[in-house]
């Protein structure tokens, strides 16, 4: 066997761990896994709690007072005079945070969020590229349109994730809620937006030790508490009510 041969071998075998490597990191990314700055790989499932005196979890972990945190001014989903903020920290391509957006959202939107209680601010967490693709482009959706795009982009996880041209479909999807898909193709290329969502996602990452997607940051006045990972609704729940009670108090 000539060198050449042998260096397209060795390139070849080089070029399939590339792609196996990045693929396999997509996938635990989608699954709900992350990286620890250890190497360690780690599933994010549920929210690490402990259980209280009457059955339910202790989902919070609150923030220290001296913990500086500026905070996103996302779109608002709900009423800007809600007592209540939860932030969402999440990135699209995580199966979890689709459960959570789908499933549980619609029912705070229900108990909480219609009823002037609660507010939720939905703030990118980009996991991997593609996530990525779709936190630039949410950037740039009119706010009246924010959370259906956010919706479509976790109804539809599967096809974009998956797909090799997954910054058309974030465009299709932009399309259908109020941008158009040369402006949504444009956004990926915004560097100023990029940088913001990178400086807000170390943030969280530095100050509220969040590591991986979902995580929440609920905020009461001058309380803040950080939900780690998937909590179970009963006990979110009871965490919001107990908040709220005080609020009276």
């Amino acid at each position: 066997m000539s060198f050449e041969n042998i260096i397209k071998k060795v390139s070849s075998f080089v070029a399939a761990f590339i792609v196996f490597f990045i693929a396999a990191g997509m996938y635990l990314s989608w699954k709900g896994f992350i990286m620890q700055p250890d190497g360690k790989i780690v599933l994010v499932k549920q929210a690490q709690a402990s259980t209280t005196e009457d059955g339910f979890e202790d989902i919070s972990t609150p923030i220290a007072k001296n913990v500086a945190l500026s905070l996103p001014k996302g779109p608002i989903l709900g009423s800007p005079k809600a007592p209540l903020t939860l932030y969402e920290f999440s990135s699209f391509g995580c199966s979890h945070c689709a459960d959570f957006h789908l499933n549980t959202l619609p029912k705070l939107e229900k108990d909480y969020i219609s009823q002037g209680k609660l507010k939720v601010i939905f703030v990118n967490f980009p996991l991997e590229r593609k996530s990525m693709q779709g936190a630039l482009i949410a950037k740039c959706i009119p706010n009246d349109n924010y959370y259906e795009f956010i919706k479509t982009a976790f109804k539809n996880q599967r096809e974009w994730y998956f797909s090799s041209s997954s910054e058309k479909v974030f465009a299709d999807y932009a399309a259908l809620n109020g941008l158009s898909r040369e402006k949504a193709l444009k956004c990926l290329r915004d560097d100023n937006n990029a940088k913001d969502i990178i400086e807000i996602r170390q943030q969280a990452i530095d100050r509220l030790k969040i590591n991986g997607t979902p995580s929440f940051l609920l905020t009461s006045g001058k309380e803040r508490e950080v939900i780690y990972g998937v909590p179970d609704y009963r006990s979110l729940q009871k965490l919001l009510d107990k908040k709220l009670s005080n609020k009276k108090n």
